[in-house]
């Protein structure tokens, strides 16, 4: 089977564990496995539970309490509707490994996580770009949708909040993507790993499950929970989806490993303390964030409403690639060049590190924009 390059993987492997000040990062500041453990309420007994655990292969469709919990994200899911998997990476191929078909006709948005798209375009799919538009705050036109999924999509993808733009569709949107799905009896694909990541308080948007009954949701422990290092994901969609996602599996990774998932399972007890936590480092840094900009008027963007990123556009004549490698050079600051998504003179800036990273993260762009001007 051929790929395409994974350009954001690629771009990230090469240079993120050397980075001074890493903003290219897309969870909340991870959490330590100290940190982890102290949500228990006590450490050494849930450090003492996972020393006595026997390694084996465990439920393989996940602990039954883990669904149970992950279930509760939905508005009425049944936790058997729930399938773990190895961070929303696998959940995201595993959805399309099992929907897609070789001369299915498959509509996706853009910019967005390369995986989506490129994935059932390998499976033999016709792959279908709904480009977002800054001037549509960076939300899918329906009507373009609509036109460009021909009444004969087998699936319709979305990513909700979006990377790297941080747009956030609200339910009213998103119940007229439902409409066009409907019409076309296509599956509906959600990557929703930033969800509950908005920034304005009171802000929730449902998930395309509770909405339709050919939704499917991927989600992860990695943003939202700032987990990232346990690799745990998972798929929320109707029962027949995730039956059948579970028979495809046992050809990739059969089960996750028992101590991420019950690390998961710490994380999601205390998820209430969690996502203080994490909403508190979120809002400050994004008015961190917005507050810089305003003092670099070659710079402009959409403020985001949700998730981890912004997407930043740049007027200077240098291509995106080459500003990140200039900058990574001056000062050790890491970003994506908006060339790792096919969008040249933006950038993808992950500003949810610890703010004092961030704060340096900014300032060195700064310091490589003053060398641009002089």
């Amino acid at each position: 089977m051929k790929i395409v390059p994974f350009d954001v993987e690629n771009w990230m492997n090469e240079r993120e564990m050397s980075a001074r000040w890493n903003i290219g990062e897309t969870c909340v500041d991870s959490l330590t496995l100290d940190e982890l453990l102290a949500l228990s309420g006590d450490a050494e007994a849930a450090l003492a539970r996972l020393r006595g655990m026997k390694l084996t292969y465990g439920h393989i469709a996940g602990v039954p309490r883990l669904r149970e919990l992950l279930a509760q994200s939905y508005e009425d899911l049944p936790a058997g509707n729930v399938l773990t998997t190895s961070g929303a990476i696998s959940a995201n191929f595993l959805a399309e490994y099992t929907l897609v078909e070789p001369g299915d006709l498959v509509v996706c948005v853009e910019p967005t996580y390369q995986q989506l798209f490129s994935v059932p375009e390998s499976f033999g799919a016709g792959v279908r770009l709904l480009t977002l538009r800054p001037e549509n705050a960076f939300l899918p036109d329906v009507d373009e949708l609509r036109g460009l999924a021909d009444g004969r999509a087998k699936l319709i993808v979305i990513n909700n909040p979006n990377n790297p733009t941080g747009a956030l569709i609200d339910r009213e949107h998103l119940e007229a993507i439902v409409e066009v799905a409907r019409e076309c009896d296509a599956y509906l694909l959600a990557d929703e790993v930033y969800r509950g990541l908005e920034h304005e308080p009171g802000t929730q948007v449902p998930s395309v499950v509770d909405l339709y009954e050919k939704g499917v949701s991927t989600g992860s422990m990695s943003k939202l929970y700032s987990l990232a290092g346990l690799r745990l994901g998972w798929i929320a969609g109707p029962a027949d989806v995730i039956a059948d996602c579970e028979q495809h599996r046992h050809y990739t990774t059969i089960s996750c490993g028992m101590i991420d998932e019950q690390l998961a399972i710490i994380a999601l007890e205390a998820s209430e303390r969690l996502l203080e936590r994490n909403l508190a480092i979120l809002r400050g840094n994004a008015a961190r964030l917005a507050d810089w900009m305003a003092t670099e008027p070659r710079l402009d963007y959409v403020p985001p409403r949700a998730g981890t990123t912004a997407f930043l556009h740049y007027d200077y004549d240098v291509p995106s690639v080459r500003f990140a490698d200039e900058l990574f050079e001056l000062n050790g600051t890491f970003l994506v060049p908006g060339g790792a998504f096919g969008w040249e003179q933006w950038l993808r800036v992950g500003f949810t590190p610890a703010p004092d990273v961030l704060a340096a993260g900014l300032a060195g762009i700064s310091e490589y924009l003053r060398t641009l001007e002089a």
